[in-house]
């Protein structure tokens, strides 16, 4: 079964902070509730396993990603994720990811098209059940890879005083990826030609942890049941 997924979402980050996570595969991953990157075998192929939880049963599903294009002209990524379970039941990705500009500064858009092909167990849930859950994961996606970004440091003016750079840091560095003395952290704060780090995702968004299913599915049946009694009002 194949379901087609076409979507934007604002982000409240430039456009450059926005494309330092995206072009960073090993950033991307961990924005995707229950996903991580175990082994990269080479410079456009990674590994990596999506753990999900259906009430008791809790799934692993183990893959690989190929680079298809990176593109930062365009600030665009394809790539390719395949990955199946012990069940039998498999899942491919075919995505198309880019960053736009946003409608004012300091903003911008990341707009994606999907193509997705499931097969075995998760192919009897249909379209149905299939596409709104793939809403819900792509929202919880935006708003962690948004908070991603939200991490990447901005690059100081070139004219910026040395002796101020830390103190005039814009962005919050998380403590793992913090510089470990401060003549170094004063240059890769005031050099300009070097590009923004690409920070890991908040702590609170551990990659391992599981995807729950069951949890999205019962969402969506009180949103339908909202909806349904607020129409017949």
């Amino acid at each position: 079964m194949e379901v087609k997924i076409d979507k934007q979402f604002p982000l409240e980050v430039g456009p450059a902070q926005a494309w330092a996570v995206l072009s960073d595969i090993r950033a991307v991953a961990p924005c995707m509730p229950g996903a991580q990157i175990t082994e990269q075998t080479d410079d456009t192929h990674y590994k990596g396993t999506v753990k999900t939880r259906i009430g008791p049963a809790s799934m692993q599903f183990n893959g690989t990603i190929e680079v298809l294009a990176l593109d930062a002209t365009t600030r665009s990524l394809q790539m390719l994720g395949k990955g199946a379970d012990r069940t039998g039941s498999a899942a491919s990705m075919n995505l198309t990811a880019r960053i736009v500009d946003g409608v004012s500064a300091g903003a911008s858009v990341l707009e994606g098209q999907a193509v997705v092909t499931v097969s075995g167990k998760l192919a009897q849930f249909g379209n149905r059940l299939l596409v709104p859950v793939a809403d819900a994961l792509l929202a919880e996606f935006a708003k962690n890879f948004g908070q991603a970004a939200a991490a990447v440091a901005v690059e100081t003016a070139p004219k910026a005083d040395p002796a101020q750079a830390t103190v005039s840091e814009p962005a919050a560095v998380p403590a793992a990826a913090a510089v470990p003395d401060a003549a170094a952290r004063l240059d890769a704060v005031a050099a300009p030609s070097s590009p923004p780090p690409v920070m890991p995702a908040p702590a609170a968004r551990a990659p391992a942890a599981e995807l729950n299913v069951l949890s999205l599915l019962w969402s969506m049946v009180r949103q339908w049941w909202r909806n349904l009694i607020g129409g017949k009002r």
